[in-house]
């Protein structure tokens, strides 16, 4: 996924269906300059992580 999806993602009020490493994630914000995304699985709002919006998939 490019950053200015993953940024689309982010904004939307609808739930979109994206992947990290075969887990569902929710995307909490995106930098755009650095194409890093803060997500956290949807079974553990608390894990939050930074990661490459190129390893994000939307299914």
């Amino acid at each position: 996924m490019d950053a200015q999806r993953a940024q689309q993602i982010c904004s939307s009020t609808e739930m979109k269906n994206v992947m990290y490493n075969g887990q569902a994630v929710y995307i909490e914000h995106v930098d755009q300059g650095s194409g890093q995304a803060t997500v956290h699985p949807l079974d553990n709002p608390n894990s939050k992580q930074s990661v490459s919006v190129n390893e994000l998939t939307e299914q």
